[in-house]
Parts: C-alpha cells; structure tokens; sequence
C-alpha cells in the first residue's frame, strides 16, 4: 500500500477545493528545465528537468481515466419500456463520461521511461465506495497501478517539432521531464454504437453523400420507422462531436487535479493526430505505433488500431463489419459487460437490472451489420467520413519553473499549491528555495 510513502503534499491536494480548482485553473507552459530563446518572454530555466514520480503520475492519469465504480445506466427510454435502456458498452464508470455509456476511449501516456496503457476500459469497479459514495484515494490509486501495461520502453517516439507538433508548442510538448496524457478513441466502435442506438429508437441510416438508400434495408422494416431515417454523416459528426467531448473532458479532470497538486501543465490539441497514432508517413516517427491505410479517396491516412494493444471494431482486425457486431454484442452482453446478469453493480438487486435490458436479437444485428458492412463497402473504410480511430486532446504535466513566472507576472500567476509544490512533495530534494536543485547540484 501507499500510505508510508505519501508525501504532506498528498494531504494538501484531498483538502484542496473544487472552486479553487475551477478558478485557478490556467495554462501553465514553463516547466523545470525549459527554454524560451528569444521574445518577450525569453528565458532559461536553471534547473535540471525534473519528472514526476510514479505517485504524481498515477494521480495525474487516475484523474484523467481512472475507474471510480459501477455506471449507474440510464433507467428509462419511453419506446420500450419497461426494458432497460440497452445502450452502454461498459459496466464500469470512470472520472469522465461518455456519450449514452459507450465508454470506446483508452488513455495512453508517456514519460521519459515509456509509453503506457491505462487498461480499464472494460474493467469492473475497481473500488469499494462507503455509504457516502466516497472511496479511499490510495486504494484508487493501488488498483490504477495494477492496470497499467508498458507498451514500450523510453518517451514516445514523436519530436516536438513541425509538422508533428505545431509551431507553438514545439518548446514544450514531450520534452525531457513531462508527463504527457493521450486519449484515445475508437471511433468505429462509436459510430458501430450509435447504429444500435439509432435502430433501438426506429432510426436507420442513409447515404447522403451518394443520394440513396441502404440497399436491402426494407428487409428490416419492422424494426424501423419509415419517417425515421439519418443521414450518415450527421451520425459520423456527432459520432467524432461526442468522442471529442469525451477526450476534451477526460483532459480537463486531469487539468484540475494538476491545480489541486500543485503541478504545472494544460490541455491542448496542438499535435498532429496522426502522427501521434502513427500514421505520420516517417517510419522514425512512430508515434503510439498503430497501424493505418491510405487511399486516394481519403484526404488522410485512416489508423485503426495496434494489435494487441487497442484495436478498432472494424477491418483489418475483424473480418467484416458482422463479426464487428458481434463482438460489440459480446463486450455489451456477454461476461462483465454491462447487461449480464452475473455482472455485479450499484443496485440492491444487481441481476435484476442488468437482466431487464433487451439483448440485440439476430434481425437486430443483421440490420446493424447490413448498414456498417455498406458504409465500408462504400468508403472503403469505417466509418466512412472520419477516421476509426481519433485522438485530438492532450493533457501534459511538469514541475513548474517559478522563477520564470516570478520574472514575468504579476503575484498570482500560480496557486498555492505550486508554490509549496517540491517542499511538499519533494522534500528529500527540495534545495530550501522555491525549487528543486540547479541541474549541477542533482545527482
């Protein structure tokens, strides 16, 4: 357990307030070790770079993408009462929402030691809360670090500079020293997500792009209103609107768990997607390593996953868009999924709940299947409009250089917590300044 390593700092971020948070949450860009060579604000830090330990790490990730229990489930939806709204993928909650609890995002980060996958996506609860709802930071914490998997050894493998970084962020993003947050969405598996969704409320697709229907889908009339028909992509827009909110959120929790420590950093999007999936064109910029297509038809390469690691619900890691639904069915229905019966959960009867969910019945997921199988047919990849696997929010984290803001800003530039943050924390190093050792001064 954590509780003879944590450092007084600990203690000072669960009693650090949510409004503080909330008003003194800023970009805070200068880190321990930074350079800033020419402007107004030009300046060198004297420090050494000073990463963040394993605890401050965990604390930063769980904030972004850490379990905190059972999805609570939406509990009622008119059309098919007195069935259990059907919608969810995941049976665990985390610290951000997601779009009707389809939860397809998976947080990956990186630092000067590796590159990581926080793999709880599919997890149960992973803690006990009390009567309150509350749960005990350090078991949080404890259940997070068995979860992590080291997918590769040393920072990850994209240069802070242009085109995969832009211009303004070149000094700063993934350098030596910072903890950097990438969540990752599986956008097939939303789209894939949403057909359910649309079909479980009498909705169907059509290709507007193309100016017609999905062919054979009057096969499934019964399942469907004929006044009730979308255009794909209004559904891939709002597909990539809610995995973007998503990822946007899960950074922002982070962002604020950075005010209650005490840390420096922000959330931004100013990497290029695709070379941080991978699909970069420069085998010396890998990226998160994922495989990826290009076609002429496409204006950008489409990555869809890494094997073994995390895979979209789409070709080339299932056959066709069939046995896609099938294993979206299997992740929802199945063992541990949010509509099985053996599933624990929040409520006093637990099986009950789960059980009152109508599974997707074979016409149900052929029609799915007919129309996701056309979009690929079609677009040569699915989704058809956006790409299937989408990452577009960042959040890093470092240790501020106070001096720089000293120099600069008026008081206030910081909180609290930043100025007491390597005392706090980092006592056995701290220098008896407002900093850690000068970079000659650290072993």
């Amino acid at each position: 357990m954590l509780g003879h390593e944590l450092p007084p700092g600990f203690q000072d971020m669960l009693g650090f307030g949510l409004i503080e948070a909330l008003l003194g949450r800023r970009s805070r860009r200068f880190f321990m070790g930074a350079e800033i060579p020419d402007g107004v604000f030009a300046h060198k830090s004297r420090y050494a770079p000073f990463p963040l330990t394993e605890l401050e790490k965990l604390l930063v990730v769980t904030a972004c993408g850490g379990n905190t229990g059972w999805h609570h489930m939406i509990q009622r939806a008119q059309r098919y009462a007195p069935h259990l709204s059907n919608y969810a993928g995941a049976a665990g909650g985390r610290t951000f929402p997601s779009a009707a609890g389809f939860h397809t995002t998976v947080t990956f980060f990186t630092d000067d030691e590796g590159v990581y996958m926080l793999d709880v996506r599919d997890a149960p609860a992973l803690i006990k809360k009390d009567s309150n709802g509350s749960a005990d930071p350090c078991a949080v914490v404890e259940a997070l670090r068995s979860r992590v998997k080291k997918i590769q050894s040393g920072r990850l493998r994209l240069p802070p500079e242009v085109p995969y970084v832009e211009a303004h962020n070149t000094w700063v993003a993934n350098q030596p020293g910072t903890l950097l947050v990438i969540p990752v969405a599986d956008l097939a598996q939303h789209v894939l997500l949403g057909l359910c969704y649309l079909l479980q409320n009498g909705y169907v697709i059509t290709d507007d792009i193309h100016q017609r229907s999905i062919p054979g889908i009057e096969q499934f009339q019964h399942l469907w209103d004929p006044d009730k028909v979308w255009p794909l992509t209004l559904l891939e827009q709002i597909a990539l609107t809610e995995i973007t909110a998503e990822c946007a959120t899960s950074c922002f929790a982070g962002a604020l768990m950075l005010q209650a420590m005490g840390l420096g950093g922000w959330m931004f999007n100013g990497i290029d997607p695709f070379s941080m999936l991978g699909a970069s064109g420069n085998p010396d910029v890998p990226g998160l390593g994922f495989r990826y297509d290009t076609n002429e038809r496409w204006p950008y390469p489409n990555p869809t996953g890494r094997e073994g690691v995390m895979e979209g619900y789409c070709p080339p890691h299932y056959p066709d868009m069939r046995a896609a639904v099938e294993a979206l069915c299997a992740r929802k229905f199945g063992p541990g999924g949010p509509f099985h019966p053996e599933t624990p959960g929040p409520w006093k009867e637990s099986p009950k709940v789960r059980s009152a969910a109508q599974p997707h019945d074979r016409a149900f997921r052929e029609c799915v299947a007919l129309q996701a199988q056309y979009i690929f047919d079609t677009f040569g990849k699915f989704p058809g409009t956006v790409p299937s696997m989408f990452v577009t929010t960042f959040l890093q984290a470092h240790h501020l250089d106070l001096e720089f803001y000293d120099r600069f800003y008026e008081p206030g530039a910081y909180l609290r917590t930043h100025a007491a943050h390597m005392d706090r924390w980092h006592a056995a190093e701290f220098s008896g300044t407002n900093q850690a050792p000068a970079a000659s001064s650290r072993r």
